[in-house]
């Protein structure tokens, strides 16, 4: 069962940016026609909210159920259960990219990502939790930034929090390509993890579990150094010496 419907408010406390452009969502223009305005031949069909786009991306497909069972056949997935929460790992919450020169300044700032909001969705199958997350940020340009494509760093955790013990369950980290249009100051994306898998929780342990997401610049460097470093020369071979 999805709980809290779709869409999970985030708990955490949203930039000014953020929650500006999130009254904006929410917030339409109206006018009406004086009397004797001529009437509309058709409306059009309303256009779909945010909400709406939003909560399509689950449409395509649900969480997939393991390998058949010895006896040849899945189990059938089971629905009503309770999901972990969704929260956003202390400061990952934005992304910043300042130009290659590595300059942090307010000026030099190309683009931030954001996040808007999260979704989640479970299914027990064959004694496995099984997990589909579903995330919408925002990059916004900055003032030294422009169109083109950016590489947006994403880690999502499954993670049970004790008190006296923190545990990762699952991590994954994911790049993803979000293309700025000409002219523009900002664009969504979303990105949807299935398949999340692992061993169901005893009830009274799943309120400890914790869905964390988060930009993870930091793994996104330690990948590009490592590729741009080159591969050692392989050494000479040897020839042995002549004998006799």
């Amino acid at each position: 069962m999805l709980r809290d419907g779709y869409l999970i408010r985030l708990r955490y406390r949203a930039p000014v940016a953020t929650l500006l452009f999130l009254m904006l969502l929410t917030t339409g223009c109206s006018s009406g026609g004086g009397a004797g305005a001529p009437a509309a031949s058709a409306a059009p069909p309303p256009a779909p909210s945010l909400t709406e786009k939003f909560s399509s991306i689950f449409s395509s497909s649900s969480p997939k159920p393991q390998a058949a069972a010895a006896t040849g056949t899945a189990a059938a997935p089971q629905q009503d259960v309770d999901c972990p929460l969704i929260d956003i790992r202390q400061g990952a919450s934005t992304l910043q990219i300042p130009p290659p020169s590595g300059d942090n300044g307010t000026l030099s700032l190309k683009y931030q990502g954001t996040f808007v909001r999260a979704a989640r969705e479970c299914a027990v199958v064959n004694k496995q939790m099984v997990m589909k997350v579903g995330i919408e940020g925002r990059v916004i340009v900055g003032p030294a930034g422009g169109p083109g494509q950016v590489d947006v760093p994403l880690r999502i955790a499954v993670v049970q929090e004790k008190t006296a013990s923190t545990k990762t369950i699952f991590t994954k980290f994911i790049r993803k390509t979000v293309e700025i249009p000409p002219g523009s100051d900002g664009t969504n994306f979303t990105h949807v993890e299935e398949g999340i898998t692992f061993p169901l929780p005893p009830a009274s342990d799943i309120d400890s579990y914790i869905v964390y997401i988060g930009y993870d610049p930091l793994t996104a460097e330690a990948e590009d150094k490592a590729r741009s470093k080159p591969k050692p020369k392989p050494k000479p071979k040897v020839k042995p010496a002549p004998t006799g």
